[in-house]
């Protein structure tokens, strides 16, 4: 454990799981928390949508299991907080700031293909959310081929491949959970505001053209911004349009 880890929060290293969100799920329900969970193996990873996730040993399987204040809009913020920590922790890392670029809603690319991908999970009751789990899953030694990929998306990269450094899953745990901390600070000091800024400053196609795919609905424009809700404000013929959730294309 890193001499910076943050103070009151656990960290529990498993061989093999079925993915690290269950385990948290599971955890949540005896009252644990908050935790980081990392998984050296997982033989059911998965993605936005239900989609595979692909989690060879020498990858990064992690999760946090917190206990945030606020309802499911405060929640879902951690989306972003998770982004800019693990951005930060792979910089410092590997040293190579440029490489790293934030794809809304919750991707980090490296050399503009997709190396990582972020997924939240929540728990609670009337309204509120009593646990919130923050998947982490990062291609460190490997990516999965083009063709486990859906027709359109990002092409998958690994840390390895892109930059030579080869990270050990425990080595981005220890980066991660405290750069995570200082981000959620953050964000508990100033509200969303400042992580919005730090997002946009590194944020991957703005002022560009993309396609934004919701269900069978398709959009095209130009990637104005974020919102102070965190949803995609995007510039289209007709004006500006404001798109919670969605599946972004370039």
């Amino acid at each position: 454990m890193s001499a910076d880890w943050p103070e009151g929060v656990g960290r529990v290293i498993l061989a093999e799981t079925d993915t690290t969100l269950a385990e948290a799920a599971r955890r949540a329900a005896l009252g644990e928390g908050p935790c980081w969970i990392l998984a050296g193996f997982q033989t059911a990873g998965r993605g936005r949508r239900g989609r595979p996730w692909v989690s060879p040993r020498g990858n990064f399987h992690a999760t946090l299991l917190m206990r945030p204040k606020g309802g499911p809009s405060e929640a879902a913020l951690r989306s972003f907080v998770a982004a800019l920590a693990l951005r930060d922790a792979l910089v410092r890392l590997t040293g190579l700031s440029q490489a790293f670029a934030l794809k809304w809603p919750n991707d980090l690319l490296l050399n503009g293909g997709k190396v990582s991908g972020i997924l939240l999970e929540s728990l609670g009751s009337q309204g509120g959310v009593d646990h919130l789990a923050v998947g982490i899953g990062v291609n460190l030694i490997a990516a999965p081929s083009p063709d486990q990929v859906e027709p359109g998306a990002v092409p998958p990269v690994s840390v390895l491949g892109e930059t030579g450094v080869r990270i050990a899953p425990e080595a981005l745990l220890d980066a991660v959970a405290p750069a995570f901390a200082a981000q959620e600070a953050a964000l508990a000091q100033g509200g969303f505001a400042p992580i919005r800024a730090a997002w946009l400053a590194h944020a991957a196609r703005l002022g560009e053209a993309i396609t934004a795919r919701t269900g069978t609905t398709t959009r095209h424009g130009i990637f104005d911004t974020i919102d102070p809700s965190g949803a995609l404000v995007l510039r289209t013929p007709t004006g500006l349009e404001t798109i919670p959730a969605a599946d972004i294309h370039f």
